[in-house]
């Protein structure tokens, strides 16, 4: 006998089935990707329709019960409306939305959001999107009572959980494998997905909302044991996604570092990020608790590199070309350079070049002080590279001039990322200089590293901020180049040997206290190349072998 249901319970499994074929197009194409049909026919074909079979009655049953009661139809209509918008941005580059996706998001700023909207977006969003939000909300049938709305999800459940184990008992050893090797394809099902995402997200929020904010010592015994007879200048320039292999220093073929390859510089040739997006990397590269234990929770109770150099009389300034320092700059001076009051290099925006604005008269003011200077670029942040530098830096042409960069052909979008890159080329360049003024009074050095890296469209992926686990290279290995002046102790002949060293993000936070001669045990008992010899410091960042 064939169940009965109400008219709401066949809504719903509509509804269901809608967000199956128009919302999840990623999560088909990734499984046919791991079970392609033109090897192994038979047994790709009978994996692929039992881990499909298990995800698609799954989503139903996920609408049946967060649908229910009388803002169901007001929850399935914000449910369809933000899958589309989700749909989108997993179709057309490649992300997947998980817990740093969905935090990214709450930290992106308007003009960020402004630059992710396009044609195709808003078509996809009012047809996908819109039209079928008013169909619910006047299509939603009357409720046929409490009891026979409840019996009918009951009885429908039954039969999902019956197909859900049948799914799993056709080939349970496949899908044990699927589910050890493969949790991250969970994350492309579409609303679960995100859905699940945003509660481990507020889980997380909530968790540190309520943890104690008294701040930790990340290196208790610090202390200064050596004083230049110069002071200590120092900026440290944060990048913004740029790809290391997208440096001519690093052996690419293009010039996009034609100012650095005039000046005396090193490019550490084999640096991986900490995260794949800023708000994961640029907190963690500060702290002392490395990627493997960082979360941005943890790290927010203890004191970073900035919050140790600063108690020990080191003068820090932090300037932001970008979003905001993601609370590594909390407690230091702290200067928004995204506003045209206080950059005077803005055209279509603000040019990372006006963050040197003024800094002469910031050095003038804390004569005798050891100083260290963080910029926080907006380099080739995304989609819109051609946006990232002026007109006059157009060297690679034609160029993707949308941030739909599907649209474009990989030429264009490689000239406009490219661009961006010998902009900061232009602007590194003119920061060494800036320092060289400085060279005959202070210890001067430039160090440069990109807080993440970029996909430009290999595979299929765009952007950044993929999981960790599977971040493609591009995501991962980033720039990082270092200039030291004439007092500085650690001259680029010291460093030069390490160039071809695998480095990380994960030591920053020792090598910024080393340059500025703190000694603390947190670093001394590392086991990496730089601190084997107790004599060699630098201000370069090293591994934890990876």
């Amino acid at each position: 006998m064939i169940p009965i249901f109400t008219r709401q319970t066949r809504f719903l499994a509509t509804a269901s089935l809608f967000l199956l074929l128009a919302a999840n197009l990623s999560l088909w194409a990734n499984l046919l990707a791991l079970y392609p049909l033109d090897i192994a026919f038979g047994i790709n074909l009978l994996h692929l329709v039992s881990i499909g079979l298990f995800f698609a009655l799954s989503t139903v049953l996920f609408m049946l019960w967060v649908c229910h009661g009388k803002a169901g139809k007001w929850i399935l209509a914000a449910l369809v409306f933000v899958s589309s918008l989700v749909a989108y941005y997993m179709d057309h580059y490649g992300v997947v939305i998980d817990v740093v996706m969905i935090n990214n998001l709450f930290e992106t700023d308007p003009q960020e959001i402004a630059g992710l909207i396009n044609t195709s977006m808003l078509l996809r969003l009012f047809f996908l999107g819109l039209l079928p939000v008013v169909l619910i909300i006047r299509c939603w049938p009357l409720s046929e009572g409490r009891r026979p709305e409840l019996a009918s999800r009951i009885k429908l459940s039954v039969w999902l959980l019956l197909g859900i184990t049948l799914a799993i008992a056709v080939a349970p050893a496949n899908f044990s494998n699927f589910v050890k090797e493969h949790k991250i394809t969970r994350l492309y099902v579409n609303p679960t997905g995100w859905a699940y995402s945003t509660i481990s997200y507020v889980h997380q929020y909530a968790k540190a909302v309520t943890l104690s904010t008294v701040l930790h010592e990340a290196a208790a015994d610090a202390q200064e044991v050596g004083k230049h007879r110069e002071s200590e200048l120092i900026i440290l320039v944060v990048g913004e996604t740029a790809r290391a292999d997208r440096f001519s220093l690093n052996g690419y073929h293009r010039p996009t570092n034609p100012e650095l390859e005039k000046r005396d510089v090193i490019s550490l040739k084999h640096v991986s990020s900490c995260g794949t997006s800023t708000g994961e990397s640029v907190p963690c590269m500060f702290s002392a608790l490395g990627r493997e234990h960082f979360t941005r929770q943890k790290a927010a109770q203890y004191k970073n590199a900035l919050d140790i150099l600063s108690e020990e009389g080191v003068q820090v300034l932090w300037r932001d070309n970008n979003s905001d320092s993601k609370g590594v700059a909390t407690r230091v001076q702290y200067e928004d350079f995204k506003s045209p009051s206080f950059n005077p290099e803005c055209d279509t925006e603000c040019r990372d070049i006006g963050m040197l604005s003024g800094l002469d008269k910031y050095i003038e003011g804390h004569k005798g002080k050891d100083i260290l200077i963080v910029l926080h670029q907006m380099g080739n942040h995304g989609p819109e590279y051609y946006r990232r530098y002026p007109k006059d830096f157009e060297y690679f042409k034609p160029v993707c001039k949308t941030g739909e960069l599907r649209s474009c052909t990989p030429e264009e979008i490689n000239n406009g990322y490219d661009n961006a890159v010998r902009y900061t080329d232009y602007f590194l360049a003119s920061i060494i200089d800036f320092l060289k003024n400085y060279d005959n009074t202070h210890a001067t050095a430039m160090f440069y590293v990109s807080d993440h890296g970029e996909s430009l469209g290999e595979k299929g992926v765009y952007l950044h901020a993929a999981p960790y686990a599977t971040a493609p290279i591009e995501q991962t290995h980033v720039p990082a180049v270092f200039w030291a002046g004439k007092h500085f102790d650690y001259p680029v002949s010291m460093i030069k040997p390490y160039e071809d060293s695998p480095l990380s993000h994960d030591d920053l936070f020792c090598a910024l206290l080393i340059a500025f001669e703190i000694k603390t045990k947190t670093c001394e008992t590392k086991d990496q190349w730089l601190f084997k010899n107790p004599d060699v410091r630098a201000v370069v960042p090293v591994v934890n072998g990876s």
